[in-house]
């Protein structure tokens, strides 16, 4: 009787937990399902009063019609091409340097590695003035430098690699370079295919936080042509008035990019974060 009790009891309590899961991804995805069929709605439906859920036949040319009134083709393209450029240099800045403060013991490297630490404390806000003021100097205004180069060293990311890069045996080193093995032919045949995980992991975030990346862009940006997919939409918002449903139609072209990345490669994120430098 006793079990049969536990057993009951056992069975409410998972009942319970799936059911506040699922209640609880409900909550968080309703924003975006929201977003997503007021894109397929008339003019009329999106600004009805009381708000309705379902549009009455889906209005698939609000898509179409949202391209054709801003260029987001361009957009887009300039989206893509300084998020994956800062997305690469990132992964080698972070990489090089996750190695040298792993391997390379010289002179004052801790006291180099905590000051860089340190400045995880400094709001990014607060460097914005002098990286525009040098970007200005440079002649990088309305550049792909300007939107990629000054954000491709990140100090988490750099701590994050090292982390995962001193739980590769330092023995495992010092019989490399008896082998003869060369620090770049160690770093990408040992230490990287190792830390794959966390690699891919850092890619991810990078990408997402680029291609979502906003005030940045919008201070060195002045026109369309250089303009990324956040600007191009807060452009196309004022222009295009109140018709909510266009500009949620241009706030999923938007989103779906990032979205299909990540569900394809969320395993890498979770397998970054919980295992270690080495399998087994």
């Amino acid at each position: 009787m006793e079990s049969n009790t536990k057993k009951i009891t056992s069975v409410w309590a998972k009942v319970l937990i799936y059911a506040a899961l699922i209640l609880g991804t409900l909550v968080m995805l309703f924003p975006f399902i929201f977003m997503l069929l007021t894109s397929l709605k008339t003019y009329g439906e999106s600004i009805s009063v009381p708000p309705k859920i379902f549009p009455a036949v889906a209005q698939f040319e609000n898509y179409k019609t949202a391209m054709e009134m801003a260029p987001f083709d361009i957009y887009f393209k300039n989206t893509l091409i300084s998020s994956v450029g800062n997305t690469i240099l990132t992964l080698f800045v972070t990489i090089f340097a996750a190695f040298s403060f792993t391997r390379y013991k010289f002179f004052g490297s801790n006291t180099i590695f905590t000051l860089l630490l340190a400045t995880m404390m400094v709001p990014g806000e607060m460097l914005i003035i002098q990286n525009y003021q040098t970007v200005s100097t440079l002649g990088w205004i309305d550049t792909f430098q300007g939107l990629i180069i000054p954000y491709i060293a990140n100090v988490f990311y750099i701590f994050l690699l090292r982390q995962y890069f001193m739980q590769i045996p330092e023995q495992l080193y010092k019989a490399a370079k008896i082998d003869g093995c060369s620090d770049w032919k160690y770093l990408w045949k040992i230490m990287i295919p190792n830390t794959i995980s966390a690699i891919v992991t850092i890619a991810i975030l990078n990408f997402i936080a680029s291609w979502n990346a906003f005030l940045w862009p919008l201070l060195i940006t002045n026109n369309d042509k250089m303009r990324v997919l956040t600007i191009g939409l807060t452009h196309f918002t004022n222009e295009s008035g109140s018709q909510v449903h266009l500009q949620m139609a241009a706030a999923t072209i938007i989103i779906i990019p990032v979205a299909i990345i990540y569900l394809f490669l969320q395993k890498y994120i979770i397998s970054g974060v919980t295992r270690g430098g080495l399998k087994g």
